[in-house]
């Protein structure tokens, strides 16, 4: 998350209308990819501003952004039950590995820095290339093996920096990149569900399946659910949840992989830049290093476009 997602849409497409609006104006489109990355990017901001723990946040984020996603879903006609069996369940599976991956990634964020836990937590398209590997045996092509060794030694380069700082930074990046495991769970449950439903609908039903998984999460961990500003949660909660989502539904069609990646750097630079001037988070030259082969990695792994099959899978940004 950085914040979410791959195509939440799922792989229903542009509307007609949208279409129209974007030949017409090819720059609206690209508009809102940009802010859509932007406004996700400060999610992890806002999380350290939450006087709640960073899992009751997760929770809060959900909670309140639900009933607007369902609205929108409602609005657009797509269908917010009824569905078959095994889709329902695969949503609700989706669901448990998304309040999961909040968590997860959540914790990271208060435990490393803002941009570390961007890049870790963005790792699910490399993670999807060796799931394709291990279990599916598909053999990557050579630039996704270049990708695969760049994101490796850029990782090793950033955790080794943390271990030096702190045992806690480490951690911090190792929960987030778990994070990034998770969400790929997360993908790889609703990718039935997200060929078959309105984007809408697949972000609604896995949103309101997440809440409970997150207020339990953060009940086990003793954190302080309720808050005494609500403001960074409201922002979170709209931001990242609705506003980037929304955004992203409306732009991710019409782009090619390549593009949405290069596009997703700017949440890991916004991060950086944010985490230097809030928190006083300095990049010194081998993390600086570290965070550029992450960055070349995740814009390689998308280089060229996969076929449709491959298309689907891979996360644009998270959610």
């Amino acid at each position: 998350m950085a914040d979410s997602t791959a195509d939440p849409a799922g792989t229903n497409g542009a509307s007609r209308a949208d279409a129209r609006l974007t030949l017409r104006h090819p720059g609206v489109a690209f508009a809102a990819l940009v802010l859509a990355n932007i406004c996700l990017a400060f999610g992890a901001l806002l999380v350290r501003f939450a006087d709640t723990g960073p899992v009751a946040a997760s929770f809060w984020r959900l909670a309140i952004a639900a009933p607007f996603l369902a609205l929108i879903a409602w609005r657009t006609r797509q269908p917010l039950g009824g569905f078959p069996r095994k889709v329902g369940w695969m949503i609700v599976i989706g669901g448990v590995f998304f309040a999961a991956d909040l968590a997860a990634w959540h914790l990271g964020i208060v435990r490393t820095k803002l941009a570390n836990a961007t890049l870790f937590g963005n790792s699910a398209s490399l993670l999807l290339v060796l799931w394709g590997m291990v279990v599916l045996h598909q053999m990557p092509r050579r630039i996704q093996l270049v990708a695969i060794a760049l994101a490796f030694a850029g990782g090793a380069l950033l955790m080794g920096r943390s271990f030096e700082l702190s045992a806690r930074n480490l951690a911090g990046d190792l929960l987030s990149l778990l994070a990034g495991i998770l969400y790929t769970g997360y993908l790889l449950a609703l990718q039935n569900a997200r060929a078959k439903l309105g984007s809408w609908s697949v972000l609604a039903v896995s949103t309101f399946a997440s809440i409970p998984i997150a207020l339990l999460f953060a009940l086990a961990l003793g954190e302080t659910i309720w808050p005494t500003d609500w403001t960074p949660l409201v922002a979170l909660a709209f931001s990242s949840q609705v506003a980037g989502q929304g955004l992203l539904v409306y732009a991710l069609p019409h782009f090619r992989p390549l593009v949405i990646g290069i596009v997703l750097l700017l949440q890991p630079a916004i991060a950086a830049f944010a985490g230097l001037v809030v928190f006083g988070e300095a990049i010194g030259p081998f993390e600086g290093a570290g965070m550029v082969a992450i960055a070349l990695a995740l814009v390689l792994v998308r280089w060229p476009e996969r076929t449709p099959v491959q298309r689907d899978l891979l996360p644009r940004a998270r959610p």
